[in-house]
């Protein structure tokens, strides 16, 4: 597929102090490509420059070195814009506007008629699920988890072909986060990309076809998910779960060199198996122990032990 996004060597340093002025690097020589129809996860500590990235991008702040390009034009042309959708980690809008007055109003922005941009706003805000009767409240009078919802629709009133989104989850509960991970998805299927920072990894590990880790601004890992797993090493470790038994009486029944792998649980025992050819002597071990399976499962590195890895 075509690449959307292009960041070479994109490198950002900020001047802190007041009277001893020295540069902090929040970027160190970022580079990596997205594209066309990916849903790509960018993920990070705080302080890692995820923000900094996306407003880099957005060309909100400049980089000190490097480049980058969105829809094969450089960051620094603005007319690119009117092609891609941007929802920052804390959207601020005018609080006496009311959600359709304001999306109207960022439809006009976009060159969009009257009547286009009514239709547009009402669209939008059945998509992401906003209740009608709050479609005329004043935004001022909105739930962090509402503004959200706004924040989703002004990103896509313009129909864009990249969508840029920071922590798109943020106040949502629940089930908000289940209808947001749909209607990204449903973009997806529309051939748009999405550009996606979250701290929420479980959304990432459903969503993402591909992932980047940032650690203190250098670029850590990137790939698809199950791709890091493999590197990781630990793709053929299993996981085999069991009730009506309990771990002594498991152990009788195991070959040497197993024993230290069998944990007890709430309802029974989890055994720890390193090798697959060593699944179907667990089981057989437990059938013996009077134990019922209730689950095997390959177990790779999480998205989580790769966040967390130095």
């Amino acid at each position: 597929m075509p690449v959307v996004v292009e960041i070479d060597n994109l490198t950002k340093d900020y001047e802190v102090g007041f009277l001893r002025k020295r540069k902090v690097r929040a970027l160190d020589a970022l580079s990596l490509t997205v594209s066309q129809g990916e849903i790509f996860g960018f993920l990070g500590a705080n302080g890692a420059g995820k923000t900094t990235t996306l407003k880099l991008l957005m060309s909100l702040i400049f980089p000190t070195t490097g480049s980058a390009r969105i829809l094969s034009q450089d960051i620094a042309d603005v007319s690119m814009h009117s092609r891609i959708g941007y929802l920052p980690e804390n959207p601020y809008f005018y609080d006496y506007l009311t959600a359709l007055e304001f999306l109207n109003f960022c439809g006009q922005i976009f060159g969009y008629p009257k009547s286009a941009c009514n239709e547009r706003a009402k669209n939008l805000l059945s998509r992401v699920r906003l209740e009608e009767s709050k479609w005329n409240t004043q935004l001022r009078k909105f739930s962090k988890g509402m503004l959200q919802r706004v924040g989703l629709a002004q990103a896509l009133i313009n129909d864009p072909e990249v969508v840029f989104l920071d922590e798109p989850m943020s106040g949502l509960d629940p089930v908000g986060r289940r209808e947001v991970r749909d209607l990204i998805s449903a973009l997806r299927k529309e051939g748009k990309t999405v550009f996606m920072c979250s701290h929420i990894l479980s959304d990432i590990e459903v969503l993402c076809d591909r992932i980047a880790i940032l650690k203190k601004g250098r670029l850590a890992h990137i790939g698809p998910l199950n791709e890091l797993q493999d590197r990781a090493g630990d793709r053929h470790h299993f996981e085999v779960v069991a009730t009506g038994t309990e771990a002594p009486a498991l152990k009788l029944h195991l070959g040497q060199g197993l024993e230290h792998d069998v944990s007890p649980t709430a309802a029974g025992v989890r055994i720890e198996v390193p090798n697959e050819k060593d699944v179907d002597l667990v089981i057989a071990a437990l059938r013996k122990a009077g134990g019922k399976l209730v689950s095997v499962q390959p177990v790779g590195q999480s998205l989580e032990q790769l966040f967390l890895d130095e």
